[in-house]
């Protein structure tokens, strides 16, 4: 659990609109707003001890109730030292689906930045390698968004066909 040292230290340094923090189970949960995700996440790593990045994913609130914005997108940090967890979350509207890249704070960013981009469409700006991880490059949409059709849109078509050798 985190210790609420971290969040004071965390709302005396960041505060305002778009700031807010709140506790669910085990899990503390900090909101800010997209243009303070570098500072927020370089304040925790350097300042805080959180020199684990174990997870960046993001979520579709299309046609969910009560959501304000179109996408979620969290950090999930740990403080290898004390076991601290904390998750940064920032939300996003179309058309502007850009955050700061976290690659320069933690290498292991690459792959999750690039999973979130594959499949939310969300681009990280500063990456140094952004593109497809797991659809194909022909691939035009976003399977995890919630106006993806169940059955695809028949993209296939744009796929190479990969044939066997017959010996």
């Amino acid at each position: 659990m985190t210790s609420m040292s971290t969040i004071e230290r965390l709302k005396q340094r960041f505060s305002g609109e778009g700031f807010a923090s709140s506790q669910f189970r085990d899990n503390t949960r900090f909101d800010i707003p997209p243009a303070d995700v570098t500072g927020v996440l370089t304040f925790l790593k350097n300042d805080c001890g959180f020199d684990l990045l174990v997870d960046i994913t993001a979520v579709d609130l299309l046609e969910y109730p009560d959501a304000r914005n179109r996408f979620r997108v969290f950090y999930a940090l740990a403080n290898t030292s004390t076991a601290e967890r904390i998750y940064v979350r920032t939300h996003l509207d179309e058309p502007d689906l850009t955050l700061p890249s976290a690659y320069p704070l933690w290498r292991g960013a690459d792959w999750m930045e690039r999973e979130v981009f594959d499949m939310f469409g969300i681009r990280f700006a500063g990456h140094p390698n952004l593109k497809r991880i797991l659809m194909p490059e022909e691939f035009t949409a976003f399977p995890l968004r919630k106006d993806y059709p169940l059955r695809g849109r028949g993209e296939r078509h744009n796929f190479p066909v990969i044939t066997r050798a017959e010996s």
